[in-house]
């Protein structure tokens, strides 16, 4: 059985972001999407901060995205 590594809270919604600003040429109106769909994710998951984890934060299961303790 292969191990899957978990998605990322709302990491699609902000790669979609990240990717549509590097776009030449750039759509603003495209991009204005992309921040609100984030803007929602964010809200309804609760996220407090985004974060890159480092190759050795990696192993030791830290997430790009963080809630707040339940």
């Amino acid at each position: 059985m292969e191990k899957q590594n978990p998605q990322p809270v709302c990491g699609q919604e902000a790669l979609l972001l990240l990717n549509c600003v590097t776009e030449s040429p750039y759509d603003s109106e495209k991009c204005i999407r992309f921040l609100q769909s984030l803007r929602e994710c964010v809200l309804s998951k609760k996220v407090n901060k985004f974060v890159i984890p480092s190759q050795e934060h990696a192993s030791e299961g830290a997430g790009p995205a963080t809630k707040p303790p339940s």
